[in-house]
């Protein structure tokens, strides 16, 4: 949340050049509050694991939020109840005409498809063309990055030599932005996909900038000049288990897969996994709130997304 501070106190023009959001009295005595609207489009098989995940990062924050559940309709969902979908989740048809403040779009395990190719591809850039008149703020995650970025400003994807699985060590390129506020220069996050964007295509777009990236595991956040598009090409929002999970489930079924990197003690997998990650992944879920849609997005929802 902002701080409230007298309008004419020297400091203000000092925090206020450091990118750190200020109101003055005469701004707090005017504000009108009212619950944030998020649309969240869960495009993972394990949707109410993946549901679950992100709703707790956004509801870690003093902001009331009103979160409404999107599915594809041209992709039947296999691994969740058909009961389930109908109580919870709405279809693109039914919120076309309707304004939200963010939209959140998750991965999927498609990457290895070119984009024309997922089932559901047509329906997605339809969405992803009426967020730009009727979203604030999107915030795109793993392959939801990796489509959003594509389909917005034509950056490919790439496939790597094997698969990026583990949590990796990251460094903040930009300190100074809303989103970086509270990282420190180092932290880990989860990865696990099996293409890449380079960040050479993305610096050399100038609509773009990269915010944070990997040694190891390459670009990991990138965001349109404009804060209207984040691209974060990792998965914050795993729980402590939901690597192993993977990892066991491809076992299972007999895939040659590498332990996850950096991830067990020792690299051992019978010993519990160390969750490293959680608090840097809150501050991204808890600045994007913040500061790209609570601080900015119109009083009036109707008008969120419009020029």
């Amino acid at each position: 949340m902002p701080i409230r501070i007298p309008d004419s106190l020297p400091a203000t023009a000092a925090l206020e050049a450091e990118n750190i959001f200020v109101m003055t009295e005469y701004r707090a005595m005017h504000q009108d509050i009212r619950p944030l609207r998020v649309l969240l489009l869960n495009l993972m098989p394990t949707k109410i694991t993946t549901e679950t995940q992100i709703l707790r990062k956004l509801s870690n924050t003093p902001l009331q939020i009103e979160v409404e559940l999107l599915q594809t309709a041209s992709h039947e969902a296999k691994n969740v109840a058909t009961e389930h979908l109908e109580s919870f989740y709405t279809t693109f048809r039914e919120i076309r005409d309707q304004h939200f403040d963010g939209l959140i779009i998750t991965g999927a395990p498609v990457e290895l498809l070119d984009f024309e190719s997922v089932d559901y591809w047509d329906e997605l850039c339809e969405i992803m063309a009426w967020s730009l008149t009727h979203v604030h703020s999107t915030l795109h995650i793993c392959w939801g990055a990796q489509a959003g970025i594509y389909f917005h400003y034509g950056i490919a994807k790439h496939e790597l030599p094997a698969k990026m699985f583990g949590v990796f060590e990251h460094e903040v390129l930009k300190p100074y932005s809303p989103l970086m506020r509270g990282f420190d220069d180092g932290f880990h996050a989860p990865h696990s996909r099996y293409t890449a964007v380079r960040r050479e295509d993305i610096e050399a777009h100038p609509q773009l900038e990269v915010v944070a990236d990997s040694p190891e595991a390459g670009v990991y956040i990138a965001k349109s000049v404009d804060s209207r598009h984040f691209f974060v090409f990792g998965h914050p929002e795993y729980d402590r288990e939901t690597l192993k999970a993977e990892y066991d489930r491809d076992i299972a079924r007999g895939l040659d897969m590498a332990l996850p990197a950096h991830y067990y003690p020792d690299d051992d997998p019978t010993q519990q996994p160390v969750a490293n990650w959680r608090a840097h992944a809150q501050l991204l879920y808890t600045n994007w709130l913040n500061y790209y849609v609570y601080q900015t997005t119109p009083y009036n929802v109707e008008e969120a997304g419009r020029k």
